[in-house]
C-alpha cells in the first residue's frame, strides 16, 4: 500500500482522449497562436510580434536615429534572447526588410552595409551589416515610458515588452504588410502618408464619411517602387469598402529617340515586389522563344536608379502596341492583392477590415494613448506640485527646519508633524541639497510651480473634454503631415494614379513583321516555313521516306489553321513554325495532337470565309471560319465523331451547290442551302450508304460545271441533272472517266 510520502503512480495522470479530439484541440491551440503571435499585423501599430520585438529591442539599445550604428548580429542576438524566442535568420530576414527602400515604403531600420537589391540579391550576413532606427521607428515608440500601452512579461518572465506600440505614425496602411497564417492570410499595400493624414482629419470631423469620400483622400497604394496604378475610382472605392480585392500595377516606361529616326523604350520603375533580374531573364526568354517577335533586345543600364533598355526590331512598331504586348506576357504588369485581415479588439481577434474601420481604429488608438500620457503626466505633475509644495515651506521656515534637521533624532517625523508635510515632501526635504537653499532657487521653484499648475489645468481640461482630444489628435496629423508632405522627398507619391487600360486586346499580328513564306507540311506532319512564296514545282527536299503533302502560301502576320481526325480546328500563328533550314519539325510537337489522329487539312485562316467539314461516315455542316480559331493548344472541338467515324472533309465554301461521292462510287449534287450553318455538332447526313461511307465533298458553282481531275487533266461535267437531288438521298454511278479514287482531286 502506497504511503503519502511515494509518488503517486503516474498512470493515475493518463486521460483517454479520442485522437480528434486531441487533434482537433492542439490544431487550433497551433492556429490560434500563428494567427495572432507570429503572422497577422495589429491593427493599431500595423506591427507583427517580431518587428515590434525589433524596434523595442533597439530602443534599450539606444539605436536613436542619431546614435551610432550597432552590428545587426547584437541587435538579433539582444531580440532574440530576450523577447522573440525564434530562429536569428528568421529575425534578420524581418529586420532587413525593414530596411530596404525598395520594400517598405517608409523604412523603419536604417541599415549600414550590404541589405539586398532590388535584383532579388540577398543580404550579407549579420555579422557584416549595421543598423540603428529611423525617425519613423521613433515615432512608432514615441510616448513607451509614459504608460501610452501595457506591457507583458516577456517569453521567460524576467523582462516586460509593449503588447503595442504608442505608433505615432499610421503604419499599418503607409508601410503595407503581408502573411500567411492557418486558414487565413493577409496582404495590405503601402500608401502615402500625407493623403492617410488627410483622410484620418476628414474622419475626425466627419465620423460618417462615405467610402467614396475618403477615396478623394487615398485615391490608392503608393509603392516604394513607383509605377502606375491602372484601375478606376469606382474599383479602388469598392476594394477599400471591402477591405478585399486587387490592384493592377504597371511599369513606368517612356520612348527615347535616337539619331536616324529610331526610338527605344526605357522602363524606369517596375511593379512592387518584382525582381528586376527575373523579370529581364523573363523578357529574354519571350524573346528567344519568338512570342514577342517585334522586339530585338534588352539591356540592363541601371545603376541606383532603374533602367531597362527595349530595343525594338522596326521603327514601324507603335510603342503602345508593344508595351501593350509586354504587359500581358511579362511581370511589367503585376497584380497585388487587398486582404486587410488584421487583429482588431486589442489583437485578439482576426478580421477583415475596409478602409474606414482600419482608419477608425488607429484613431481610437491614438485617443487612448494620448488619454494614458495625459493621465501619466498628470500624476506625475501631481507627485512633482506635492514636492514644490514641501520645498516652500521649507523655505519659509528655513531656519526651524534647519534645527530640527540638526538637533532631533527622527527628523522626518519631526517635519512632518511639525509643518503637516506628506512623506514624500519630507524625504525630498531631507535630501535637498545645500546648494538648493539659495534664495535664487526659491523663485525658480516658484516658476515651476506656477507653469506646472497652468500645465496641470490644461491637461484637465483634455482628459474631460473629447473634442478637446480629437483637436489634438487632428493637429498631430497635420505635423506629421508636414514632415511627411507631398514636397518632402521621402513623402512625395510615387506611384503615378493611371486609368484603367483598355480591354480592346491589340492583334499579336500588329507587331509581327510581314514577310511572305511558304508553309511546307510533309506526309509524315514535318512542318516548316520557307522564306519567299515559292514556285510550284520547286525543288523541295523532305526526309527519307517522306514527301510532300501541303503547300500553302502565306504571310508571317497569318494563322495557320489544322483540321485533325479528331474533328478538331488547331490554330498556329505562321511567325511560329520552324525556318526553312533543314526538314523542320513535327506539328505533332506544336499541338495536343495524339499519335492515333492525322491531319486532315492545313489551311491559311481567312475569317470572311466558310468551310465543308465532314465526318467519314457522311455527316456534315457548314462552319463559319471566324468561329474555328483555337486560343489552346488542345484546339477546338467542332465536327463530334464518334465510334469509328473520323473526320474526313475540310473543304472552303465556293459555289451555291455540293457534289458528294461516297464508298460506293455513287455520285449526287444538291443544293448547298440544303445544309445548315453550325459552329459545332455532328451535322446532317450528305449522302445515303448501304455500305462503306463517304469518300470525298466538294462545293461548286451550277453554271461552271462540275469539276474532277483525271491524271494530268482537269475535266467538267455541265450538265449534272441525273446526278442532282436532295441531300441524303443514294445518288447514281459517275460518268465514264470519273476517276477510280473516287475523289475530285
Amino acid at each position: 500500500m502506497a504511503t503519502a510520502s511515494e509518488p503517486s503512480d503516474p498512470a493515475a495522470e493518463i486521460r483517454l482522449t479520442p485522437l480528434a479530439d486531441a487533434l482537433s484541440e492542439r490544431y487550433l491551440a497551433y492556429a490560434l497562436s500563428t494567427i495572432t503571435s507570429r503572422s497577422l499585423p495589429d491593427v493599431r501599430d500595423g506591427l507583427k510580434p517580431v518587428h515590434r520585438r525589433l524596434l523595442h529591442g533597439m530602443r534599450e539599445l539606444r539605436l536613436n536615429p542619431d546614435a551610432g550604428f550597432k552590428k545587426c548580429a547584437r541587435i538579433v542576438g539582444d531580440v532574440m534572447g530576450k523577447y522573440h524566442p525564434h530562429g536569428d535568420q528568421a529575425i534578420y530576414d524581418a529586420m532587413v526588410r525593414l530596411a530596404q527602400e525598395f520594400a517598405v515604403r517608409y523604412p523603419l531600420v536604417d541599415g549600414q552595409g550590404n541589405f539586398g537589391n532590388i535584383d532579388g540579391d540577398n543580404a550579407a550576413a549579420m555579422r557584416y551589416t549595421e543598423a540603428r532606427m529611423t525617425d519613423v521607428a521613433r515615432l512608432l515608440l514615441d510616448g513607451l515610458d509614459e504608460d501610452a500601452v501595457d506591457f507583458r512579461a516577456t517569453y521567460d518572465g524576467e523582462g516586460e515588452e509593449p503588447v503595442v506600440l504608442p505608433a505615432a505614425f499610421p503604419n499599418l496602411l503607409a508601410n503595407g504588410a503581408a502573411g500567411i497564417a492557418v486558414g487565413m492570410a493577409t496582404s495590405i499595400p503601402p500608401h502615402n502618408v500625407a493623403e492617410l493624414c488627410d483622410a484620418l482629419q476628414h474622419l475626425i470631423k466627419h465620423p460618417q464619411a462615405t467610402i467614396e469620400k475618403l477615396v478623394e483622400f487615398v485615391p490608392g497604394p503608393d509603392f516604394p517602387t513607383g509605377g502606375v496604378l491602372c484601375e478606376t475610382r469606382a474599383t479602388v472605392a469598392e476594394a477599400y469598402a471591402l477591405g478585399r480585392g486587387s490592384f493592377r500595377i504597371r511599369a513606368r516606361w517612356e520612348v527615347e529617340k535616337i539619331k536616324g529616326g529610331l526610338w527605344r523604350i526605357v522602363v524606369t520603375e517596375i511593379p512592387y515586389q518584382v525582381q528586376k533580374a527575373k523579370l529581364i531573364e523573363k523578357i529574354a526568354e519571350l524573346i528567344n522563344a519568338r512570342k514577342v517577335p517585334a522586339l530585338a533586345d534588352i539591356r540592363d543600364e541601371s545603376a541606383e536608379d532603374v533602367r531597362i533598355v527595349l530595343e525594338p526590331k522596326s521603327r514601324n512598331v507603335e510603342p503602345d502596341v508593344l508595351m501593350e504586348h509586354l504587359f500581358r506576357l511579362s511581370d511589367l504588369e503585376s497584380r497585388f492583392s487587398l486582404n486587410m485581415n488584421v487583429l482588431a479588439e486589442g489583437g485578439r481577434a482576426p478580421r477583415v477590415m475596409g478602409l474606414r474601420d482600419v482608419l477608425r481604429a488607429y484613431l481610437d488608438h491614438r485617443r487612448d494613448v494620448l488619454l494614458r500620457r495625459s493621465r501619466h503626466r498628470l500624476a506625475r505633475i501631481e507627485r512633482r506640485l506635492e514636492i514644490l509644495e514641501g520645498y516652500l515651506v521649507c523655505y519659509l521656515n528655513l531656519d526651524e527646519v534647519i534645527r530640527i534637521i540638526r538637533e532631533e533624532d527622527e527628523p522626518k517625523k519631526e517635519l512632518i508633524a511639525a509643518f503637516d508635510l506628506t512623506e514624500l515632501q519630507a524625504e525630498s526635504i531631507l535630501n535637498m541639497r545645500l546648494r538648493s537653499l539659495r534664495k535664487l532657487e526659491e523663485i525658480e521653484i516658484r516658476k515651476e510651480n506656477d507653469a506646472l499648475m497652468q500645465e496641470r489645468e490644461g491637461l484637465t481640461d483634455l482628459v474631460a473634454d473629447e473634442k478637446k482630444q480629437w483637436k489634438a489628435i487632428s493637429t498631430e496629423c497635420a505635423e506629421l503631415k508636414k514632415t511627411f508632405g507631398p514636397t518632402t522627398p521621402l513623402g512625395r507619391r510615387r506611384t503615378e494614379i493611371g486609368d484603367a487600360p483598355s480591354a480592346v486586346i491589340v492583334p499579336l499580328e500588329a507587331m509581327i513583321e510581314r514577310e511572305p513564306v511558304t508553309v511546307v507540311c510533309s506526309a509524315k506532319g514535318w512542318v516548316r516555313a520557307m522564306r519567299g512564296h515559292l514556285e510550284s514545282g520547286a525543288e523541295v527536299k523532305f526526309k527519307e521516306g517522306d514527301g510532300p503533302r501541303f503547300s500553302l502560301h502565306a504571310q508571317t502576320t497569318d494563322k495557320l489553321l489544322v483540321f485533325a481526325t479528331n474533328g478538331r480546328f488547331y490554330t498556329l500563328g505562321v511567325d511560329k513554325l520552324p525556318g526553312g533550314r533543314g526538314h523542320g519539325e513535327p506539328l505533332r510537337l506544336q499541338l495536343d495532337l495524339s499519335n492515333e489522329h492525322d491531319i486532315v487539312e492545313l489551311l491559311i485562316h481567312d475569317p470572311a470565309r466558310k468551310l465543308l467539314v465532314a465526318s467519314s461516315e457522311g455527316n456534315g455542316f457548314i462552319a463559319p471560319e471566324k468561329e474555328l480559331v483555337a486560343q489552346t493548344r488542345a484546339g477546338k472541338q467542332v465536327l463530334n465523331v464518334g465510334g469509328a467515324a473520323e473526320a474526313l472533309i475540310c473543304r472552303p465554301v465556293a459555289g451555291d451547290m455540293v457534289a458528294t461521292v461516297g464508298q460506293n462510287r455513287k455520285l449526287l449534287v444538291f443544293a448547298l442551302d440544303e445544309l445548315p450553318e453550325m459552329t459545332r455538332g455532328k451535322g446532317v447526313r450528305l449522302q445515303k450508304y448501304k455500305d462503306g461511307g463517304l469518300s470525298d465533298a466538294k462545293t461548286f458553282n451550277r453554271g461552271d460545271g462540275l469539276t474532277w481531275r483525271s491524271g494530268d487533266r482537269t475535266r467538267t461535267l455541265t450538265d449534272f441533272t441525273e446526278y442532282e437531288g436532295k441531300r441524303a438521298q443514294a445518288g447514281r454511278l459517275p460518268p465514264p472517266g470519273f476517276p477510280r479514287s473516287n475523289r475530285f482531286g
